[in-house]
């Protein structure tokens, strides 16, 4: 088996690398590559297509084959004696750089064993792992059965669009994994919910409020400008008042993170919402629309908005308000949810609607529905073997709220690097957070399973 032909190879290889692995990591950290203003040649604008060159020379520089696919997507490839064909999925964009950081997220730096930047972990620490699982095969002339491309996205973060293009013109590989979630193997992934709550037209006490980075980033902080008298106001933990041209500008400060992970976070939106209404801020009007944003904001779980749902291969249904804003005067909040099959896209918009009680509607609802592979897919089996046997443990597959590339395949799953256990230095954030980290010892226990895990896959029937 080629897994324990190279077994010894394949230490020397991780432990000789562990250097070129961060500066790679920073090469593509310090590119700015949040989805900007489409331009020529550039559908998401200049600096994902600025990452996806930087990483397309990275692999280039291995001696790898390299394509891009007009900026939407690239690949780096090694050719195997059949068509047949493995891959590897990760991205290149990163969701806005948000508030709270204590250093520059596009200038990463190592302290006490980790990598801070915006992207270590969600997706670029992992795209430099793909690509040296790659350089491994080819510096030790691995013979290959099936051909093995590691695949780099541009969207991931904002529609992947660069995945649906890359369908349209490739054929899906015979088995993908995305290195983009926890270890040991994410074989379900929940369905995915996106739209905003609008009110009714609103010429009242709110001036101003805003909120948010991306809708599937929990806000830390929030700003609302409303008539008052500051003098009648006191603040509160997670509130702070300031006097402004007559009114009062409420600041909220809570505790960011990722949309499908939302236990331990704190919405920002959430507090100023509760302030408002507790203070009598707003007209009768604002406030029937503002109370059905309390019932979003105080249960994640979505029993306030009467959504909350479960099932057997599932953790139960989220919801969080990612961003919010008054435009053409019009209160606006954006909601992410996560849902398993006990419900769907079309009762979740239904429900919704409903819990706004004519104060408002939903609009812009779109979704993607739940899927799910049998943990007894052979590659699922070879990948969960393969970490098991690299770690000494006895994990199972799991299924999450996280929405990867591998739900757009006929055949994938997502495949660490993070673990679930892992705990987060004062210093270091989770992925889409501020000061996001990653830990250099377990990327380098990650490149050495994803190396195992292709050698693996090769002596399976695809």
């Amino acid at each position: 088996m080629l897994f324990e032909t190279y077994r010894a190879s394949v230490d020397a290889f991780v432990a000789a690398n562990r250097e070129n692995v961060i500066r790679d990591i920073k090469r593509l950290v310090d590119v700015p590559s949040v989805e900007g203003k489409p331009e020529e040649g550039k559908p998401f604008g200049p600096g994902p297509a600025a990452a996806l060159a930087e990483g397309l020379a990275i692999a280039g520089e291995m001696g790898l084959d390299t394509h891009n696919c007009e900026n939407y997507i690239g690949w780096a490839e090694l050719k195997g004696a059949t068509d047949t064909q493995i891959a590897t999925i990760t991205h290149l964009d990163v969701v806005p750089q948000g508030n709270g950081w204590t250093a520059d997220p596009f200038d990463m730096q190592v302290k006490d064993g980790w990598l801070i930047g915006r992207g270590v972990a969600d997706d670029k620490g992992p795209s430099v792992l793909c690509l040296y699982a790659l350089k491994f095969l080819k510096e030790n002339n691995v013979p290959l059965k099936y051909s093995v491309r590691a695949l780099l996205g541009a969207n991931e973060e904002t529609g992947m669009v660069d995945v649906d293009y890359y369908l349209e013109h490739y054929a899906a590989p015979a088995f993908c994994f995305s290195p983009d979630a926890e270890f040991p193997v994410c074989n379900g992934e929940k369905g995915g919910f996106n739209g905003e709550l609008v009110s009714n037209p609103l010429a009242g006490n709110l001036l101003e409020f805003e909120g948010g980075v991306a809708h599937n980033v929990i806000p830390d902080r929030a700003s609302c400008l409303v008539k008052g008298d500051i003098s009648k106001l006191s603040e509160r933990q997670g509130i702070t008042l300031e006097e402004e041209n007559g009114a009062v500008r409420i600041r909220g400060w809570g505790k960011g993170g990722h949309a499908a992970m939302p236990a331990g976070t704190v919405n920002a939106i959430g507090l100023i919402v509760d302030y408002l209404l507790d203070n009598g801020l707003c007209t009768e009007e604002e406030n029937a629309f503002l109370k059905v944003l309390q019932k979003l904001h105080h249960a994640t779980d979505g029993s306030g908005v009467g959504i909350a749902a479960k099932d057997e291969a599932f953790d139960p249904l989220t919801i969080i308000g990612g961003m919010i804003t008054i435009r053409d005067g019009r209160l606006r909040q954006d909601v992410d949810s996560r849902y398993p099959t006990s419900i769907t896209g079309e009762e979740i918009a239904r429900q919704l609607s409903e819990a706004l009680g004519g104060t408002g509607t939903v609009e812009d609802a779109r979704w993607n529905k739940p899927f799910y592979i049998s943990a007894d897919d052979a590659a699922i089996q070879a990948l969960v073997d393969t970490y098991n046997e690299v770690t000494g443990e006895n994990a199972k597959p799991f299924t999450m709220g996280g929405g990867t590339y591998a739900r757009h395949f006929p055949r994938a799953v997502s495949f660490g690097p993070e673990r679930l256990d892992t705990v987060l230095p004062d210093f270091a954030g989770p992925m889409h957070g501020a000061n996001e980290g990653a830990n250099i010892d377990q990327l380098m226990q990650a490149l050495k399973i994803y190396i195992f895990a292709l050698l693996r896959l090769q002596d399976i029937e695809l």
